[in-house]
């Protein structure tokens, strides 16, 4: 079968399935279609499955509204993609990752917002490798801050539906901190990409993004590096 092949049993990768939050309203866009935005030639929601995919996925599960590009994507995935949506939609991450948690089928489950335009299959499996190498209940990835980013990391998958039963908030960091995950940094690859953990919440952040894809595409100089500031 075309495309990435499955991870889990039989290539010595974890069992895990991607969610993709991708129901969010878009508001520091003016209420766009965020994660249907376009950085480079696909959209930042397909960037992201796409990584998913490279990574060996056994499945994703998109929560959101249907996306075409992601279900072309996904087709090669032992599980392909489902769409779900929380309810009532827009209600934010919490039930997002409620709705998302109830078509994952493996044991672990990466944990993605659906407007990281530069993150890579890579990525994931590195932080994939971290989650499973002890006994943690997830890893998420840091910015250059040492910030958790909650919607980059790797979780065991029932270490989130225990954490979900017992959670009442809407916050994802008040549900995801008390399990203590472990903080990883990864670095921008090549080393003068945007850093994985770059999102697109503002005109300025996305206008940053697509002016580095744009410079990509022209194939700039060696060492021209990342300037997050498009002005």
């Amino acid at each position: 079968m075309a495309g990435a092949p499955p991870g889990g049993a039989g290539d010595g990768r974890p069992d895990f399935d991607a969610v993709i939050l991708a129901g969010g309203r878009g508001t520091r866009l003016g209420g766009a279609d965020k994660p249907g935005l376009t950085v480079g030639s696909s959209t930042m929601a397909a960037s992201v499955a796409s990584a998913a995919v490279a990574a060996g996925a056994g499945r994703v599960v998109l929560v959101g509204p249907p996306r075409a590009d992601l279900a072309l994507i996904c087709a090669p995935l032992p599980g392909g993609l489902t769409v779900v949506r929380e309810e009532p939609p827009g209600a934010g991450p919490v039930p997002a990752l409620r709705a998302g948690l109830t078509r994952v089928r493996a044991p672990w489950v990466a944990l993605l917002a659906a407007d990281l335009p530069f993150l890579h299959g890579a990525d994931i499996s590195s932080l994939l490798a971290a989650a499973t190498r002890g006994t943690l209940a997830g890893v998420v990835m840091a910015d250059a801050e040492g910030a958790p980013q909650w919607l980059a990391g790797c979780w065991q998958t029932a270490s989130l539906r225990a954490a979900l039963l017992e959670y009442r908030g809407s916050s994802l960091r008040g549900l995801l901190g008390p399990l203590r995950p472990a903080l990883i940094g990864l670095a921008a690859m090549p080393s003068r990409e945007p850093p994985p953990w770059l999102d697109c919440d503002t005109p300025a952040e996305l206008a940053a993004a697509r002016l580095w894809r744009a410079g990509q595409a022209r194939d700039p100089e060696p060492g021209q590096a990342w300037a997050p500031d498009p002005s």
